[in-house]
């Protein structure tokens, strides 16, 4: 038997203990019926039967009650965000008051640097990776600009050295000790959405308090992906959406972590609205705002129950199963794509997320050795095929097999596809 062959993934899957979780997922199928591959939970997780079943269920709450579901419902709306808080502190390596479900991931980035970048003439300056998602810098050059301050001169961005795909951390830790006097605040990604790189966010939230400064980390990528240890990291803060690794929907809700040394930092400046005053008086409409201490007093406004419904789900099978296991089955999953990919395709194209399966979670991002053009044909086949993955311009791919609903079988097929196009793309 070849490692490389068919039945090294039926024995692999065979052996899987985790496998029954496949079939408490919705997967889209192909024209003809058939199972599609899907390796886009980096992007959009796939729906859970469960979540349908809680969305239903608060539907029919809605239907019977109508305004008393805020009270009358078997999850009561009013302190429905209060039933999120252990499974996200336990999936964040935080505490329940550290934690809350709120908005989406860049209106809680503007919240959290509305108090954690408070920039002055000495220290002014925020850093973020070069290669940040979009929307994370435009928060960042905004914040700056809001401020009064110039981003050509008040935003560092650190990026791979010439020739490599990824950051290394001591040259992160290098740039914070070098420019720490005049770092109002890092912040960084937990797992960079192009590459899948990890980032040791120990080791960079230790060299930024070192200096002084505030940090924070995006987990868009990282929460449900990698284990976490927020507060024994001593972030300042974190955000994270729930529709990639937490399978919660599109649009779903998103959260943010604020470690517990702030708690009670009820003067701290942040945005007020209603949701984060103090529940004792909330309802009284008093005209001064008095923030609720912990995490929950960057709140604005109520949450969205059909949003926050099928992130319970989820947290649920989070629960049941345990981030350890599920690590363990991603690292066996992403580390066999790797070793078919070197076996099969080393000629073909670049893996430029790291080898260290400490320094990466469940996605593998690819370079094709084509021209931009050829490399995105090769895509469009793969999908017209049902493997669905992602590309990203210019010239990625992203794949990442999940752990939750993602086989062995299905990396093996998802290989010989691809090297079947390539094949295809050279006639």
């Amino acid at each position: 038997m070849s490692a490389t062959d068919r039945a090294t993934a039926e024995r692999l899957d065979a052996t899987d203990s985790l496998a029954p979780l496949r079939a408490e997922f919705c997967i889209p199928a192909r024209k003809d019926g058939s199972p599609s591959v899907y390796f886009c939970g980096h992007s959009l997780g796939l729906a859970s039967k469960s979540a349908t079943r809680v969305v239903n269920e608060e539907l029919d709450a809605w239907a019977r009650y109508a305004v008393e579901g805020h009270f009358d419902s078997a999850r009561p709306w009013l302190s429905y965000h209060e039933q999120l808080s252990d499974g996200l502190a336990r999936l964040t390596g935080a505490t329940s008051q550290e934690v809350v479900a709120m908005n989406s991931l860049t209106v809680n980035l503007h919240l959290m640097l509305v108090s954690f970048y408070r920039p002055t003439r000495e220290r002014h300056k925020l850093l973020i990776e070069k290669r940040a998602f979009s929307s994370d810098r435009y928060a960042a050059i905004s914040q700056i600009r809001q401020r009064g301050f110039d981003p050509a001169e008040s935003l560092i961005e650190i990026e791979p050295r010439p020739g490599e795909s990824s950051i290394r951390m001591g040259d992160v830790c290098e740039r914070i000790e070098r420019e720490g006097r005049s770092i109002a605040t890092v912040m960084l990604p937990g797992v960079q959405y192009l590459n899948g790189q990890c980032f040791d966010m120990a080791t960079i939230a230790a060299c930024a308090r070192a200096q002084g400064c505030n940090v924070g980390f995006d987990l868009a990528h990282a929460i449900g992906n990698v284990p976490l240890a927020l507060h024994d990291w001593n972030a300042d803060f974190a955000v994270w959406c729930s529709y990639k690794y937490l399978n919660a929907g599109p649009g779903a809700i998103g959260g943010c972590f604020v470690h517990e040394r702030h708690a009670r930092e009820l003067d701290l400046p942040r945005f007020a609205g209603w949701w984060g005053h103090d529940k004792g008086s909330r309802f009284d409409m008093p005209e001064e705002f008095q923030a609720l201490t912990g995490a929950e007093g960057w709140q604005i406004s109520n949450p969205s129950i059909l949003s926050a419904a099928p992130l319970l789900a989820s947290l649920t099978t989070f629960d049941s199963v345990g981030m350890q296991r599920l690590r363990a089955k991603s690292a066996g999953l992403t580390g066999y794509l790797e070793s078919l990919l070197d076996a099969r395709l080393r000629n073909s194209l670049t893996i430029l997320t790291p080898r260290d399966p400490a320094a990466r979670g469940c996605q593998l991002s690819l370079r094709l050795h084509r021209s931009p053009a050829a490399a995105r044909d090769v895509h469009s086949l793969l999908m017209q095929q049902g493997y669905i993955c992602d590309w990203r311009e210019p010239d990625v791919i992203r794949v990442a097999p999940v752990p939750l609903y993602n086989t062995f079988v299905e990396v093996w097929e998802f290989v010989a596809a691809l090297e079947q196009a390539l094949h295809a793309g050279q006639r």
